[in-house]
């Protein structure tokens, strides 16, 4: 919210927050360990953070000058629908 863009990379993202426990749950999920479990010591933390980065979302999004609701719908499917069509289709199969 603070640029406008949409940035769904944690890596990238943490390189502006500095969140030191990212890179560890990070390498976690890399590592192939799906469904493990956090300690319970660390889940106090974890949820302490996850409320306080709630926090501050919540608070970002009532001081952002984003719309509420997107605006480019109706031109996003137009634009869907030329490029669509524009595409060129094998002989035999029909344009859906």
């Amino acid at each position: 919210m603070q640029t406008g863009e949409v940035q769904a990379n944690l890596v990238t993202l943490n390189q502006h927050f500095q969140l030191p426990q990212i890179p560890g749950l990070i390498a976690c999920k890399l590592a192939g360990v799906e469904k493990s479990a956090i300690a319970d010591s660390d889940l106090a933390f974890h949820e302490q953070e996850y409320q306080r980065l709630f926090q501050e979302l919540e608070e970002a999004s009532n001081n952002s000058y984003l719309p509420d609701t997107p605006s480019a719908k109706d031109a996003l499917h137009d634009l869907l629908v030329r490029v669509r069509l524009a595409k060129e289709i094998p002989s035999g199969e029909e344009r859906n």
